[in-house]
């Protein structure tokens, strides 16, 4: 940040002689943060473009009063939507205002070579009327600016202590009054602001004119008022190339400043613009276009809600993000030492796709991984503080432009296999700090009760669905990512001041937006700030675009293994969770996983189950609480896994296998998130490891054999289905104690019959301590 030495507003001056030009300096920036912005002064020359007779006889022209027609003119720049009218050959930006008289004053900015030229003028409505015949004058007293509107750049006069002031002239070709200015080019950008002052011989002190609003005139130099939309930073709005057009979403903040940086490593900015609230804001959306001639590699906001503060301090202020900035100065696959990568490899990006041959040996055509947006070091990755960038600590290098190369060659890499990309997005919580916090809480946020301390994003809200569409957007465009998976989908249904929506406006908009039509969309009820596993059903509207990460599917199946629960519970389960997915959907939506990145992991699942704080994960020890050598308790456990796994990849739907479940990585019993460690590596090679790792290689290549039951985007007709209970009679659906169920499934065909064909199937599914006689089956 410039530190300019502060003013006390903007100063008088005195008339210039006649055809003289005089240069003025603003003192240079001090201290450690000086503004890199050409030569360390800021040089202000001014001069007279009519000769010396015309200036006298403005001297001499009588008047005291100014009459002008009541045209209510607002204040506006010629361009569409308020934006600055540029001609690409002078870029010339027009403003004009309206004085509280009624008055219209109309001021010109252009560029020519490397000088800023600014024209003021009085408009030829103007009825010039003398009262006392005496001498009087109408001069401009102004003051520039950048951080603070109410501290003006001081002056240092070089040849006279008096106050300054600059006079009009009349034009020769009308009736109008004007005046020139001219500046560096190289000290942009900054404010001009400017009143106009009536100053007759016996008073100096003068009639000073403001806005219709009682303000200041205020013209930006060397940047535009810009345009709302794009909202974040995008090329500016005369479509050259030549300017930055910066977008800032803020409804109740009465003042924004925007801070640019020279620096990549300092803390402080190089300078900061004090936006116009009546130039720079459209509705509420602040913007401004500056010019690229300065090249700063950061930028961020200062947001106030209160203006003229005695308790102001810009220093202790904090800077926010954009939040649709795209540039922000999963580990846990090839993160371990196991992974045998380099350092800068493992657990990043690029780690993931040298793997690849792992997932191809799994049968694995879709990978979700955990969220990647920028997120908070204390909370995790389910705490994100912003939307448009992967995490640096995922690029080999550790920064922006490796985590972005990096995550592109791994998607590339596994779209060259076969495999799709799915990413988990938190969109309902943010990071409790550096996230969108002091830019507009109010609208970015909402309470959910009194008593709930915890604050959500404001999902429905307008300008937070915008945004949110706008981060999907970019990751299918720029990364080409297949599809996402949005984390505590519930609260997406939440309305602006926490209420229930049976038809959210993101959710809906999400669902026909033409560029994420291709793409996946999943709903996780799973609430990050609550780690058990999901009990409240939530029926998520779907307009036949969601899948959704089916809960219930995981409670019912281990239910159903660990002796509990009825059949029909799993009978429901297997054939595609009808009771949920016959809305328009099918099974295809429904994504069946056993275990998941939260809660115990799959060989934890039939290891822990005494401490009451797992009751919730439906989990069965096989007899022994935790590590045990104990041989007949370990096949158990080994047993309950396959059955597990069986069970999930004969069902209908999408499978969804959690990492590391392969090779028995283990929490030692805790369900929480941060108890999960790295992929190790070397578990694939022990006789754990290998054996599962060949179950599910065999349970994939079943799924892809008979693709036509299993892979159904429809549901069985239920004529096709034959139930039965464990002598061969209907099972009895509710019965508690009921332990097996089986099922025949006749391949669908035009042609009647009753006899079984080769490719019919049947299953059996026995959760009981006693093994079925196979030959009570052999007729079926």
């Amino acid at each position: 940040m410039a530190a300019w030495s502060p003013s006390v507003g903007i100063r008088s001056s005195r008339l210039i002689n006649n055809g003289i030009a005089e240069t003025w300096r603003f003192p240079s920036a001090t201290g450690k943060n000086k503004t890199k912005l050409g030569s360390e002064t800021l040089l202000v020359t001014r001069k007279h473009t009519y000769n010396d007779l015309v200036a006298s006889a403005l001297r001499r022209y009588p008047f005291s009063k100014i009459c002008a027609s009541r045209t209510s003119v607002e204040l506006k720049e010629h361009v569409s939507a308020r934006g600055a009218q540029v001609d690409d050959l002078k870029k010339v930006a027009s403003y004009l205002f309206r004085t509280k008289s009624g008055a219209l004053v109309k001021v010109k900015v252009e560029k020519k070579r490397d000088k800023y030229s600014i024209m003021v003028y009085v408009v030829s409505s103007l009825e010039l009327i003398g009262d006392d015949n005496k001498s009087s004058s109408l001069v401009m007293v102004w003051g520039v600016y950048r951080s603070d509107s109410s501290c003006f750049l001081p002056l240092d006069f070089e040849n006279s202590d008096q106050d300054s002031q600059t006079p009009f002239v009349k034009s020769f070709l009308s009736d109008e009054l004007m005046l020139r200015l001219e500046f560096d080019g190289k000290e942009s950008p900054f404010y001009l602001s400017f009143r106009l002052k009536l100053v007759s011989g016996n008073d100096q002190n003068g009639l000073e004119m403001l806005t219709h609003r009682d303000t200041n005139f205020c013209v930006p130099v060397g940047f535009t008022a810009g345009h709302p939309l794009p909202l974040g930073l995008s090329s500016g709005p005369d479509g050259s190339g030549d300017s930055w057009n910066f977008a800032f979403f803020s409804r109740n903040s009465k003042r924004v400043v925007l801070c640019l940086y020279d620096d990549s490593t300092s803390d402080k900015p190089a300078l900061e613009l004090d936006l116009d609230p009546y130039v720079n804001r459209t509705g509420d959306v602040w913007h401004a276009s500056v010019e690229k001639t300065w090249g700063f590699v950061r930028y961020g906001y200062r947001c106030k809600e209160v203006l003229n503060s005695e308790e102001e301090d810009d220093e202790a202020e904090s800077i926010v993000l954009d939040p649709y900035a795209t540039v922000i100065d999963k580990s846990g696959f090839t993160q371990h030492k196991s992974s045998k990568l380099p350092t800068n490899v493992a657990g990043t990006f690029s780690g993931v796709a040298v793997r690849v041959n792992h997932l191809k040996a799994l049968g694995t055509n879709a990978v979700l991984l955990e969220p990647i947006f920028s997120f908070s070091d204390q909370k995790g990755s389910y705490f994100p503080f912003h939307f448009f960038s992967p995490m640096n600590m995922y690029g080999p290098s550790n920064d922006h432009e490796s985590a972005v190369k990096s995550m592109k060659e791994m998607v590339k890499r596994l779209h060259s296999e076969g495999i799709e990309v799915l990413l988990e997005v938190v969109f309902t919580y943010t990071s409790e700090s550096d996230a969108l916090q002091g830019i507009d809480d109010g609208s970015y946020y909402y309470k959910a009760g009194a008593n709930d301390s915890k604050s959500y994003l404001n999902c429905n809200y307008p300008v937070v669905q915008q945004l949110i569409l706008e981060s999907l957007r970019y990751w299918v465009s720029e990364f080409h990512v297949d599809g996402f998976c949005f984390i505590n989908a519930s609260s997406l249904m939440r309305g602006v001041h926490g209420e229930q929506l049976s038809r959210p406006p993101l959710v809906e908009a999400i669902s026909f937006d033409p560029l994420l039509a291709k793409t996946k969309l999943i709903a996780d009820c799973w609430n990050p700030h609550d780690m058990k596993m999901a009990k409240e059903e939530v029926k998520f509207p779907h307009w036949k675009r969601w899948a959704e990460l089916n809960t219930r599917y995981s409670r019912d199946v281990r239910n159903f293994v660990r002796g509990r629960g009825v059949v029909s519970d799993l009978a429901t389960r297997v054939c595609g969770s009808g009771d949920m997915f016959t809305d328009g959907r099918g099974p295809a939506f429904s994504f069946n996983y056993i275990s998941r990145n939260s809660g115990l992991s799959l060989v934890d699942l039939v290891s822990f189950s005494g401490p009451p704080e797992l009751a919730s994960e439906l989990s069965w020890n096989c007899g022994e609480e935790g590590e045990t050598n104990k041989s007949a308790v370990l096949q158990t456990r080994l047993k309950q896994i396959r059955n597990l796994l069986f069970i999930q990849y004969i069902s209908l739907g999408v499978p969804v296998f959690n990492m590391g479940d392969e090779c028995g990585v283990s929490t030692k019993g805790s369900p929480l998130l941060e108890s999960r460690k790295p992929f190790d590596w070397n578990m694939l090679a022990s006789g754990y490891g290998a054996q599962i790792t060949r179950f599910i290689s065999f349970m994939t290549s079943v799924r892809a054999r008979r693709s036509d039951v299993f892979q159904r985007s429809k549901f069985l007709k239920p004529e096709n289905i034959v139930w039965y209970a464990n002598d061969q009679t209907t099972p009895n659906w509710e019965d508690t104690a009921s332990r097996f169920l089986a099922l025949g499934i006749k391949v669908e065909s035009g042609e009647e019959t009753t006899e079984a064909k080769k490719n019919d199937l049947f299953i059996g599914f026995n959760a009981s301590d006693h093994p079925e006689k196979r030959s009570r089956w052999m007729d079926w």
